[in-house]
């Protein structure tokens, strides 16, 4: 049994990718440096390949993103040099961020607004990955890179899929093998669309090249119809997309074809049973006669190794990261063969724990009152205003403020017991102290602590919280360089003691105006984790929801007057599938209302989200019961205040007016466009400035003054409207 494997981590087992891409930002390495170290880290990548698996792509590392490698290949963007290049990604006109599919990772989204009909194409040459012994050439495929992209009217989107199909034609007859990563067609597509890729795979067929074409993170809706396609083989998610398998035994699977058969995780991290797995490949042996195997989805959703983690042993022994898993695909092709001896010791008999029966009756207890909140928004915002006396156009930011060398540094200190617990609190109380002043000259209204003893707004909590777990080096990329540690969820959530209360009440006591206490929501929290499977994710959620229910409770009595919660991958978690969302989004939006349900009238509840397309889930986002709603909008110049104007969106809401993401610092008058447009949309009364997102990878400089342009932009609009 063959086995194959793509997507693993770019990052390095260091973090090299970070730190040579950091330090080229920096110019502390030359580009010559930067490229040779790059070369350098994909040699180590697919010596890794080389160790375990059959067959892997060559490729697949980028500098940032590969959609937007994808775009300056085929001359979308007339990129001169590698400075031009990081222009798009964090300059004064980046493209916009979303989030990739139903993940945590980020893509950076070509727009195509600026293209017109007659646009051609760039033809490529892959000579230079053709050396490798092994490796098959890699690259996202047509269909998938328009269908992400922006500014495609339909028309346009035939001639232009057409017109690229034929480019990769031109491709295919310089090359042996390619891999085309076609993750798209695992949406919800219409008939017109799937005639669409029948169309631009035709013009395939002259070419002797094997396409190895891959499906992930979902089943396939036309599974029949692809097998009409000119490829050489399949790859099918038999992890996530649980319909393909029954696809397969209503309609077999081609004998000319070859199924990558992707049943080993590619998102989450516990253990392959290999005997289940060998069960399940001699079952559909006796549908697909050629077979290899494969992770089921791209494998930089998992950190690099559980190599020299501190974890409890009871849990090592029940996961594995991205190198274990090639060591899967490895056992199982093994025991697919009759060898069962490395296999029977992977899966050895483990201790179960985590569970929590206290936990699990809470939830068993709960009633539908106890997903709503007191009274209705109304009475909430007449209550609020006068307590608040808020002015009109409130200032505000996200939560964090930048977390330089200094704060690292103590941090780590702490963690190694360096100095004692005194010391450190000494240090974050100082940090608090100067940003509640630093915010009270810049004349921000509604301040925030800073958040210097948090390390990430997920793996903060999960180390508070009983059941999750934390590792030390299990770093995965959310975009371009900026990394974060998901925690594992292993058993019960609960919450021994108050998680965020000491910092929070502190920084209040230190001015009149009011400050934010900051939590983040259940939704997110299992979004950014691994999470148990042993009982359902709605439990889950809601667990964590009464801790956090909890913890309002505790503000509430420290005199905290308003919450944010946030919850960025509200929309990143949904379903790929449509017909799947009411059930996902029913108990996400019961999760947040879990949350505030028992929040005094009086306590103003804010949520946050940014970077996903939030358009066609107005209907959901209007179900939380929250009083505040901020959400990004820089990079998308504000498209998403159509859907919240088509909606006769009554609630408060702020829309970011400057880009975190990108060292540049806008305008006045840049901040300015976007308040007028939203002016359009919403009521004066309504509307909040605020940046895009959390301020953690900002610098100091840059910081201050675009918040002193943000809080200058407030006083001339209250000037405007006075």
């Amino acid at each position: 049994m063959q086995t194959y494997a793509y997507g693993f981590p770019h990052l390095g087992e260091n973090r090299e990718f970070k730190r040579i891409t950091e330090s080229l930002w920096k110019k502390e390495i030359s580009e010559n440096e930067f490229e040779e170290a790059l070369e350098k880290l994909e040699k180590d990548i697919l010596s890794v390949y080389d160790e375990f698996v059959d067959k892997y792509p060559v490729g697949e590392i980028t500098k940032y993103d590969k959609m937007l490698d994808t775009a300056c290949m085929f001359g979308i963007y007339n990129v001169k040099n590698i400075s031009g290049y990081y222009q798009l990604c964090r300059g004064k006109n980046a493209l916009e961020l979303t989030k990739w599919f139903n993940t945590n990772y980020h893509y950076l989204v070509p727009d195509f607004s600026h293209i017109n009909d007659k646009f051609s194409f760039k033809q490529l040459n892959f000579e230079e990955v053709k050396k490798y012994r092994r490796g098959v050439p890699y690259l996202i495929g047509p269909f998938t890179f328009l269908k992400l992209s922006k500014g495609i009217s339909n028309s346009k989107f035939r001639n232009f899929l057409l017109s690229l199909s034929d480019v990769y034609s031109g491709l295919l007859h310089e090359l042996d093998e390619i891999h085309i990563d076609e993750p798209a067609l695992c949406l919800e597509l219409s008939s017109e669309e799937i005639g669409l890729i029948k169309k631009a795979y035709d013009s395939f067929k002259t070419s002797k090249c094997k396409i190895h074409l891959f499906t992930y993170y979902d089943s396939v809706d036309f599974l029949k119809e692809l097998y009409d396609l000119p490829v050489y083989a399949i790859g099918l998610d038999f992890i996530n997309g649980k319909e393909n398998i029954e696809h397969i035994k209503k309609y077999s699977f081609p004998d000319d074809k070859v199924l990558i058969a992707g049943i080993v995780n590619g998102r989450n991290i516990w253990r392959t049973n290999i005997r289940e797995s060998v069960v399940f490949l001699e079952e559909i042996s006796s549908y697909a006669k050629n077979i290899i195997i494969s992770n089921a989805s791209p494998l930089y959703h998992l950190p690099i190794t559980v190599e020299g983690e501190n974890l409890d042993e009871k849990l090592t022994k029940k996961i594995a990261f991205a190198k274990e898993r090639l060591q899967e695909l490895k056992l199982i092709s093994r025991a697919f063969e009759g060898d069962w001896e490395l296999a029977d010791e992977w899966n050895e008999e483990t201790v179960d724990f985590g569970k929590n029966d206290n936990v699990r009756e809470r939830i068993k207890n709960l009633k539908d009152k106890d997903f709503q909140r007191r009274c209705d928004y109304t009475e909430r915002y007449r209550k609020q205003r006068k307590i608040l006396n808020l002015p009109l156009f409130p200032t505000t930011t996200i939560g964090s403020f930048p977390q330089d060398k200094e704060v690292r540094r103590k941090r780590h200190l702490s963690k190694k017991g360096e100095i004692n617990n005194n010391e450190y609190k000494e240090f974050i109380q100082n940090k608090i102290k100067d940003i509640i002043k630093l915010q009270e000259e810049i004349g921000l209204d509604v301040l925030v602590h800073g958040e210097f003893e948090r390390t990430d707004m997920v793996e903060f909590f999960a180390q508070k919280l009983d059941g999750i777990a934390t590792t030390e080096n299990g770093w995965i990329i959310s975009y371009g360089t900026r990394c974060y540690r998901p925690p594992i969820i292993y058993g019960d959530v609960s919450r021994a003691k108050p998680l965020t209360i000491d910092e929070i009440s502190f920084a209040q006591k230190q001015t009149q105006k009011p400050v934010k206490g900051m939590l983040t929501g259940p939704v997110t929290i299992l979004a950014w984790s691994y999470i148990t499977e042993d009982i359902t994710i709605e439990e889950v959620a809601y667990q964590i929801a009464l801790c956090l229910q909890d913890e309002v409770k505790d503000y509430e009595e420290k005199g905290i007057k308003i919450v944010q919660i946030d919850e960025p991958a509200f929309r990143e978690k949904a379903p790929i599938k449509k017909r799947n969302w009411d059930k996902y989004f029913n108990w996400a939006v019961k999760s947040f209302n879990l949350i505030v349900s028992q929040a005094k009238p009086e306590t103003q509840i804010h949520t946050h989200m940014c970077y996903s397309e939030f358009g066609e889930i107005i209907k959901y986002i209007l179900q939380m019961d929250f009083d505040v709603i901020t959400i990004e909008t820089s990079r998308s110049k504000g498209d998403i205040i159509g859907y919240f104007q088509n909606v006769n969106f009554k609630r408060q809401i702020g829309l970011g007016v400057w880009d975190i993401h990108s060292p540049y610092v806008p305008s006045v008058e840049e901040m300015k466009q976007i308040v007028n447009r939203a002016l359009k949309a919403f009521p004066k009364e309504n509307f909040w400035i605020n940046p895009d997102c959390g301020l953690k990878t900002r610098d100091w400089p840059e910081t201050k003054i675009a918040l002193e342009n943000l809080v200058k932009l407030a006083k001339e609009m209250r000037n405007v409207f006075s």
